[in-house]
């Protein structure tokens, strides 16, 4: 049997651990690799990678095939059946005697691994002859033994026996014929740190220090604001005037109060469809004769033509043909009386058809222009009905009314944008929709469901620059300040309010102007704002009412722990009121 030697440079025993998610090739890399001839592998609880027989066998291949006597150090009973099947030496601890696994049945031998052959362990050089190393013997010591008795044999080779690193420095005690290493003590301190959980927490502590920054700015920079109230002492001046505007003038005039204008025109075509309200009788005209008597006191003649109108009861005709009389059946004060020369029988025609233009007797009395001069008697019958549905003109009025109605709010908001945005003020009195060009889908008297009315409308307004209207007011409100004392501080402008005097055109119109400018301490409201940053309530207070016509100053900050003006001038509203 071959004897156990070292290498020269190596130690006799090393300790080698395997991580929990090592593959085989892995722990053979690390088997094949290491400088002791001992090899003590110490297993993780719940080693996956040595469960299977395979990487079993592959591990003790390549431990007998580098020369390395392996034991595993582990107490999972589940790998005592693998290890005793292929013949691996098994120990509890790097301290506890290494021994075979039994096995319930025969070893499952693959022919070319038997601990029962001598183990030759060499240098890698040569082979050597002499020694040998009794593997059975050998199952009844410790490793730690083993790992000095190899270094007994190493020293009667004169072979160099180095320090195991693992155990930091052996402990050596000479005695007769024997050398004493000290056992391996199991380092509690050792640690494989968890970097996916100081991963987390290095995120976590960034997060938490950008959200902390992010708070500090907004509660810091963001959030500040102060509300300054300044009370002064001021006066409202109002300014009404009568002005003209007229897009011919070039310049503003005033004395005379003519001011430059601009026209801005839209036209809008819009549609409206409303149902048909008229009423037409389409059926069949009465007919019949009258007799018509001359009831004159003096024999003077009558006469009336064909198409005279006659009626009764509400209801018009005309007669068919002409009357002349020239004789009066009146006779010595006697009443009318026809017959003879004194009366004559025509045929008449009801104006429009329909059954109540039937009279209910045949000596209905008609009426005439001719009044109490004559006497008409008579009837009409054969009317008939037949009611349709058609267009009349009130029909096409309604929809023109409701296209001007829907359309004039929206059409006057644009005209008022358009105008604003080139700059000017625009006076929506002067709003004005011309005329529109009707178009129908059917005419009055079309028989039809509903009409369909189309308008084509073009609206104007007038605008005039700002500055002129600031002109006007600042003269009529410089003849009432207080001079070194006041100052304009709103002319009022912005919310003048204008009425038309009389309808005007598309280029001009006369208007009413009526306005409030205020009047009061001469505060310039930006640069004051830029004086207070970052003073506190006494020094705003203090610095404000040295204007003259300041009575009272207010500051309020927001939110609770700001104590002092903020930098930023977007952050400070300033109100100036009037009052004590």
């Amino acid at each position: 049997m071959a004897k156990l030697q070292t290498v020269s440079g190596t130690a006799g025993k090393e300790t080698i651990y395997v991580d929990v998610d090592d593959e085989i090739t892995a722990i053979i890399d690390k088997v094949s690799g290491a400088k002791g001839k001992i090899i003590a592998l110490v297993l993780p609880k719940r080693c996956p990678v040595l469960q299977s027989v395979v990487n079993m066998k592959l591990l003790k291949r390549a431990a007998d095939n580098a020369g390395k006597n392996l034991v595993l150090i582990t107490t999972e009973s589940g790998l005592m059946p693998l290890a005793g099947s292929i013949g691996l030496y098994v120990a509890s601890s790097p301290s506890s005697k290494p021994a075979i696994p039994e096995v319930a049945g025969p070893a499952d031998d693959d022919g070319s691994e038997n601990l029962d052959e001598p183990l030759k362990v060499v240098d890698g050089n040569e082979p050597e002859t002499g020694g040998g190393f009794d593997a059975k013997a050998a199952a009844g010591k410790s490793i730690g033994e083993l790992a000095s008795a190899a270094a007994v044999t190493a020293a009667d080779d004169d072979t160099i026996d180095l320090a195991n690193d693992d155990t930091d420095a052996a402990a050596v005690a000479t005695g007769k014929d024997k050398i004493k290493i000290a056992k391996p003590k199991k380092d509690k301190k050792l640690k494989v740190p968890n970097f996916d959980s100081f991963r987390k927490k290095l995120a976590l502590g960034v997060l938490l220090l950008a959200i902390i920054i992010a708070a500090l700015y907004f509660a810091l920079s963001v959030l500040p604001s102060a509300t300054i109230t300044i009370s002064t002492d001021s006066s409202t001046i109002p300014t009404n005037l009568n002005l003209t505007l007229d897009t011919a003038a070039t310049k503003l005039d005033a004395t005379g109060g003519v001011v430059p204008a601009t026209a801005q025109s839209q036209q809008k075509t819009a549609t409206q469809t409303v149902p048909a309200t008229g009423q037409q009788n389409n059926g069949t005209k009465a007919t019949g004769s009258v007799t018509v008597t001359n009831c004159t006191s003096d024999n003077s003649e009558v006469a009336l033509p064909a198409g005279t109108t006659i009626s009764t009861s509400g209801h018009s005709y005309v007669l068919n043909s002409g009357v002349d009389l020239l004789f009066s059946g009146v006779h010595s004060g006697h009443a009318c009386q026809p017959g003879g020369l004194a009366s004559s029988t025509v045929t008449i025609t009801a104006l429009k058809a329909g059954a109540a233009y039937n009279t209910s007797g045949s000596s209905t009395s008609f009426s005439s222009s001719a009044g109490s001069s004559v006497s008409i008697t008579g009837s009409a019958s054969n009317g008939t009905d037949e009611i349709v549905t058609v267009v009349q003109q009130s029909d096409i009025d309604s929809a023109n009314g409701k296209i001007n109605a829907s359309n004039a709010d929206s059409v006057k908001q644009q005209l008022q944008t358009n105008l604003e945005s080139k700059g000017l003020e625009a006076v929506t009195a002067t709003f004005l929709a011309g005329d529109p060009q009707v178009t129908t889908s059917a005419k009055v008297g079309d028989q039809v469901s509903n009409v369909t009315v189309t308008t084509v409308t073009t609206y104007t307004m007038l605008g005039v620059k700002k500055s002129d209207l600031q002109t006007l007011v600042h003269s009529n409100v410089d003849k009432q300040l207080d001079k070194g004392k006041q100052v304009v501080l709103d002319d009022g402008v912005g919310g003048a309010q204008f009425t038309e005097n009389a309808s005007g055109t598309a280029t001009s119109a006369t208007v009413s102007m009526s306005t409030k400018s205020q009047a009061g301490p001469d505060l310039k409201v930006a640069d004051l704002k830029k004086q207070l940053a970052g003073m506190k309530s006494g020094d705003v207070q203090s610095t404000i009412k040295q204007t003259p016509g300041v009575t009272n100053v207010n500051v309020k900050y927001s939110p609770f722990w700001v104590n002092a003006v903020p930098k930023k001038a977007a952050k400070v509203q300033i109100n100036i009121v009037k009052g004590a």
